[in-house]
């Protein structure tokens, strides 16, 4: 049975509260569910229409660009690594790149053994960026690609800064600025590294305009080559190259040639003035160069200056420092004496080891700088003291010594040249009445005593094929019977023409090219009046013949050419005396006949410091060419003087303003020299004569010299003596 005490208890939760009352606790509430938590972003109510069909259209699109773009970029820059990858591995060490001499130089030492020219391009050897000077480094950077720490080869900045410059000043994007980066210039420098090939039909020329092309193509194969050098090689080895390899005016490739060249120092010394001009070249180093012109140089490294300062590389005070004392040329470069000289003697020298030469050449030289400033310095005066404002006459002068060692050279009335037309060697010109002494060398080297006596007087002659030709006296009178010193003294025509129609003219032109006129000589008998053409260093070097004693001269200024570091010359002189060209005892008489020109005569204005002195004046037809060449005992001068359009001289003739000019070059040469005489010899009697040379002279001192010579001329012409014909002028007119 069951206890109904023990039955089970209701499944009831017992009270958790004590509660006064008997009421039955309220049922808690059941809690519902929490429905799941849906994403608080709404999906896009998609619109209907057509709207919705040009909004799911646009989406598309952009969602394929964007495709298209990243993938497009993805294949780019893999072809961007390739491309740079495959320059990498062209490449060479970088030893290979710092120095880039392609060929070579040429030294040029005066007699001295100084230094006073270089010609072709100049290397320096190699520096780096941390062996050069601070200021030269931080001048590069300032000027070329202040950005060159922080780019990788390209300026994006650059390139869209040179841009907007080209387009704002007119020109094409990419004409004019290029935004070219330190590196991109180096990348051209070495040609993308393509070296030049002779086989392969193209010029040298044509080969570096390819490598400065600005086309795109180009530029783009430049930029990949650029980056692949910003791989390859460190920032400071970039910019060694570029020291090393730039062109900096003047002939020099890189900062030590510039360095030394324009400062005579090396680039690790230059100063911060002197830094920001060799940077400053880099831009337009032939028009900026300071041998060109040092203000425009100076000007320019002001800017460089200016540019450091704002980038940090100088302070305030070291920039004003700098401004204020800017760079200067040194002695050398500043005073580049003989670059006419210069010129001639690289024109002389062997063409394999001057004008094309592939090694490093050391060429000594005649030249002596003191004499040399003397010429210059005489030109100069003469032109400022003695010639009207803006004239545009030129003058030549040549001084050398009587075995033809040319000494000084000026071949224009601007002396700080190269390369320049030289007047002293260059210009062929009529000789005038500076050619008759060669007329007498002839008579003189037969027998004619300068005490022979000819008659200035009328004188015509008839010219096959040209008619009857009639010589006057410069003054347009006659002296009459004269000898043969007066003649040459006072410049005389017709003696002269009546002792070279007497001699014989073939003896007469073979005298004066023997002596060293190398010009084609005039024909006729204007011949003794100075037709024939020929240049300033030839007269003078047929002068040197005269005053060392009747021997052929060849003018030189080489005296021997050596390999940079040999010791031994490869070769020596080219020139000096060579054959006898009349005897030494006529050579003597010419000379004291000479010496009566300068003493008494038409060169009278040539007197300086109680020298004796010899020389011949001669003035053109219609005054085109005025010449002076004289000579003391020890040196030769010439001086030319005209315009290069043929121009006639205005008042001038050789005993003026050609004379001044030898007179002031000639008497600073001799400034300290002592007098020492001229080799001249005064006339001897007949019958020394005689008894010396084993025979008779065709004419008498006894003064019936002239008769004798009218009496062969009629012999020779028929009766072309003297007698009224022409007026008309003779060539070569005598001077005063």
């Amino acid at each position: 049975m069951s206890d109904s005490r023990k039955r089970t208890r209701p499944l009831v939760a017992d009270k958790r509260y004590a509660s006064s009352s008997k009421k039955r606790p309220a049922k808690k509430p059941v809690k519902k569910p929490v429905a799941k938590r849906r994403s608080t972003r709404a999906k896009p109510k998609r619109r209907g229409g057509i709207l919705g069909l040009l909004s799911a259209m646009v989406r598309w699109v952009f969602r394929l660009i964007w495709t298209i773009t990243w993938r497009i970029t993805a294949v780019a820059i893999l072809v961007l690594a390739l491309a740079v990858g495959y320059f990498y591995t062209t490449l060479p060490p970088l030893e290979a790149l710092l120095d880039g001499r392609a060929r070579g130089s040429v030294t040029l030492l005066d007699r001295d053994g100084d230094v006073f020219a270089w010609r072709g391009d100049q290397f320096g050897g190699v520096v780096t960026a941390e062996s050069v000077s601070r200021h030269l480094k931080h001048a590069v950077i300032a000027t070329e690609d202040k950005r060159f720490y922080q780019h990788f080869g390209v300026s994006p900045r650059g390139i869209a800064s040179a841009i907007r410059i080209n387009l704002r000043e007119g020109r094409g994007p990419l004409q004019g600025h290029g935004g070219s980066t330190i590196t991109q210039q180096v990348a051209k420098l070495i040609c993308l590294g393509e070296p030049f090939d002779p086989a392969s039909g193209m010029t040298e020329k044509e080969y570096e305009a390819g490598c400065r092309a600005g086309n795109i193509q180009r530029k783009g194969k430049e930029a990949l080559f650029a980056m692949a050098m910003e791989v390859k090689y460190s920032k400071d080895d970039i910019l060694s190259i570029y020291l090393n390899r730039a062109y900096m005016g003047g002939g020099a490739f890189g900062a030590e040639a510039a360095a030394q060249r324009f400062f005579g120092k090396p680039a690790s010394a230059v100063n911060a003035a002197e830094g920001a001009m060799l940077a400053g070249l880099l831009t337009a180093p032939s028009s900026l160069s300071p041998t060109s012109n040092l203000s425009r140089s100076q000007n320019r490294a002001a800017t460089v200056l200016r540019l450091m300062n704002e980038q940090g590389y100088l302070s305030e005070a070291e920039t004003r420092e700098a401004q204020a004392n800017p760079a200067t040329l040194s002695e050398a470069a500043e005073k580049k004496a003989g670059g006419y000289f210069a010129d001639w003697v690289m024109s002389t020298g062997p063409e394999f080891f001057t004008r094309n030469t592939t090694e490093d050449v050391i060429i000594r030289t005649t030249l002596d700088p003191r004499i040399q400033k003397a010429a210059e310095d005489g030109l100069k005066w003469v032109f400022e003291n003695k010639v009207r404002d803006g004239s545009k006459a030129q003058a030549a002068i040549v001084v050398m010594s009587s075995d033809g060692a040319v000494r000084a050279m000026v071949g224009g009335r601007k002396t700080k040249v190269a390369g320049a037309f030289n007047r002293a060697t260059q210009a062929l010109r009529q000789t005038g009445s500076a050619f008759k002494p060669f007329v007498y060398a002839a008579a003189l080297d037969l027998g004619y005593s300068p005490n022979d006596l000819i008659d200035d007087s009328p004188y015509c002659l008839d010219i096959p094929g040209s008619g009857r030709w009639c010589p006057k006296n410069y003054t347009n009178n006659f002296k009459g019977m004269v000898t043969l010193t007066d003649a040459l003294k006072n410049s005389l025509n017709i003696p002269a023409v009546k002792i070279s129609e007497s001699v014989g003219r073939e003896l007469v032109s073979t005298v004066a090219t023997q002596f060293g006129i190398k010009s084609d000589l005039a024909a006729g008998p204007a011949l003794a009046l100075g037709a024939s053409e020929s240049t300033l260093i030839e007269m003078t070097g047929a002068y040197a013949g005269i005053l060392n004693g009747g021997s052929s001269v060849t003018p030189y200024g080489l005296i021997e050419l050596r390999l940079l570091g040999d010791t031994e010359p490869l070769m020596g002189t080219g020139g000096g005396i060579g054959e006898r060209v009349i005897q030494e005892g006529a050579a003597r008489q010419l000379v004291y006949m000479m010496e009566k020109v300068i003493s008494e005569g038409s060169g009278a204005r040539g007197q300086f410091g109680g020298r004796q002195l010899a020389g011949k004046t001669g003035t053109t037809t219609a005054a085109k060419d005025a010449w002076f060449i004289g000579f003391s005992a020890d040196y030769v001068a010439g001086v030319w003087m005209g315009y290069d359009d043929n121009t006639p001289l205005s008042g001038v003739t050789g005993g003026g303003l050609p004379t001044d000019i030898w007179r002031e070059a000639m008497s600073r040469v001799h400034e300290g020299l002592p007098l020492n005489p001229l080799p001249m010899a005064r006339p001897v009697p007949m019958t020394d004569l005689v008894q010396d040379n084993g025979y008779a002279p065709p004419i008498s001192g006894q003064g019936n010299g002239g008769n004798i010579i009218d009496q062969v001329l009629q012999d020779i012409f028929g009766g072309g003596g003297a007698g009224a014909g022409s007026n008309a002028p003779a060539p070569g007119a005598g001077d005063r």
